[in-house]
């Protein structure tokens, strides 16, 4: 995935979670970023793959994004890894 398309994803991210009212505050909590870190930092790439992170956290919340955005279970995953820090280490 191109970096462009990886933040495009991870920006519907960020918006799925500002919507979802039971996420957010754990989001919030488990960060530290603040609703104003969230506006000020959308375009940040490396806060983007934090929001990706979150949300990988747990397979309900991966299912449930994507769900709601149409995509396949992996995208996350993949725009992560496209996005700054998100790079897997090669084990072999």
């Amino acid at each position: 995935m191109q970096s462009n398309s990886a933040e495009t994803l991870a920006l519907l991210a960020l918006a799925w979670l500002s919507g979802n009212d039971d996420l957010l505050p754990v989001f919030l909590g488990a960060t530290g970023a603040s609703l104003e870190d969230m506006k000020t930092r959308a375009e940040d790439a490396e806060f983007l793959g934090s929001v990706l992170d979150f949300i990988m956290m747990d397979d309900a919340w991966v299912m449930a994004f994507c769900e709601s955005q149409e995509l396949r279970y992996e995208e996350p995953m993949a725009a992560r890894q496209a996005l700054p820090g998100g790079a897997l280490p090669n084990w072999t």
